[in-house]
């Protein structure tokens, strides 16, 4: 799609365009029916001096040649008439001016005369110049005031639709706020306030009751993972068991441990998605960094290097910024291998998580799709980044991924 343009702005466009091919066409129009109109005038009047003229012949009156106005001369022989448009000498303005001329040929008493007859053409164009003048003249003062007031009506037509447009796009399914849109005398605005109203009451109770649900089966499948590690945990506790039992016992609790993480990210994918993070304020990022590290080190992970020189602040929520540099540390961590160093440039409003990795990975463009694992071998539920992605995504950061000399880098421009 192109560029979009407001809705008045095009239909006045459409207006001037539409009267500007107007005064052109009706000023082209006008023109050629005023000057054939006025050509015709001449022509009359041209008709009826050469008809005097014969007239004053045929009664034997003395006619005398008054050029250019009027020439009558003795001929041998007759010709068919012509009218057309001449240029001559004119003694009265002692210039070349142009006229119309009729030229006949009349045998009268015997004797064949040619008799021109011309009328000056300037004045005509004169009088054509000004009606055409004076039409566009009117034609643009009338096209002018119809813009402005029909602009001016229209902004007050559609004025409804407006601010019913500028209350639909602050409205959020987080709010209880109820919309508060304005109603029209046009029955098409008003019937329209009534369809949005009705729509985002049935969008708000849905999402409503979606986030219950969401809510409690992540409830509800917590607190069955804890009865289930609770039995698990009792079984060991007051049972003797083999090592093989153990095993079997020990593999359950990681699939539930599992489970755990795979749910509570999903229910921070769907709280995201629901825009339930509203909270913001300034996050010390280095500060945050220097926490994760400390922890990272209790758990003898003690080779990752944070390089900043200042502390890098970003507006948004904590506990979303909490997340976001946990799972990219612990991204680093699981697929850096053999406690290779891990690298953290946090300044210039850019962060920056490198680790290292033998090869390149085999498909970059599916790294933040959900649950995509590169390497299947690796414990991962496959939502880590997919978080990270969309959290960058809701507060417009800039998240890339490159692979050079070795190292995975993942950068944030906040």
């Amino acid at each position: 799609m192109g560029k979009k343009t407001k809705l008045i702005k095009k239909t006045s466009r459409t207006f001037i365009l539409t009267g500007l091919v107007l005064v052109v066409l009706s000023s082209i129009v006008l023109y050629s029916y005023t000057k054939d109109l006025l050509q015709g005038q001449v022509e009359e009047s041209l008709y009826s001096t050469e008809a005097r003229v014969v007239n004053a012949l045929k009664n034997d009156k003395v006619i005398f040649s008054l050029p250019p106005v009027t020439e009558i001369k003795i001929a041998k022989n007759a010709r068919p008439k012509t009218i057309k448009d001449t240029i001559i000498y004119d003694p009265s303005q002692d210039e070349m001016e142009e006229f119309r001329e009729l030229s006949t040929y009349e045998e009268i008493n015997g004797q064949i005369y040619q008799i021109t007859v011309r009328n000056l053409v300037v004045e005509s164009k004169d009088i054509l110049i000004a009606i055409v003048f004076s039409n566009i003249t009117i034609f643009v003062l009338a096209f002018l005031f119809l813009f402005f007031f029909n602009t001016t009506k229209n902004i007050k037509l559609w004025s409804p639709f407006f601010k019913n447009l500028e209350e639909m796009k602050r409205f959020s399914l987080s709010s209880n706020e109820e919309m508060q849109l304005v109603d029209s005398d046009v029955l098409e605005f008003s019937e329209l306030k009534d369809e949005i109203l009705l729509l985002t009451s049935k969008v708000r109770n849905d999402y409503e009751s979606l986030k219950q649900f969401t809510e409690d089966v992540s409830h509800e499948m917590q607190t069955s993972l804890a009865i289930i590690q609770a039995k698990i945990d009792n079984i060991i506790n007051e049972h003797s068991i083999n090592d093989k039992q153990f095993e079997q016992i020990s593999s359950i609790q990681k699939d539930i441990q599992r489970l755990k993480h795979l749910n509570q990210r999903i229910t921070i994918l769907t709280k995201i998605d629901n825009n339930q993070f509203i909270r913001v304020e300034d996050v010390n990022v280095t500060k945050l960094l220097e926490e994760k590290i400390e922890n990272f080190k209790e758990m003898e992970i003690d080779y990752i290097m944070l390089h900043s020189k200042t502390d890098l602040v970003v507006s948004m929520d904590i506990y979303l910024a909490d997340i976001l540099i946990n799972n990219l540390i612990s991204n680093a961590i699981k697929h850096s291998g053999e406690e290779k160093k891990i690298s953290i440039i946090a300044e210039n409003k850019t962060l920056v998580i490198s680790n290292y990795g033998q090869n390149a990975l085999m498909n970059p463009e599916k790294l933040f799709l959900r649950f995509y694992r590169e390497v299947n071998s690796v414990q991962s539920t496959g939502l880590g980044l997919a978080i990270v992605k969309k959290i960058c995504d809701l507060y417009k950061f800039d998240l890339t991924y490159h692979f050079a000399d070795q190292q995975h880098s993942f950068s944030i421009t906040f």
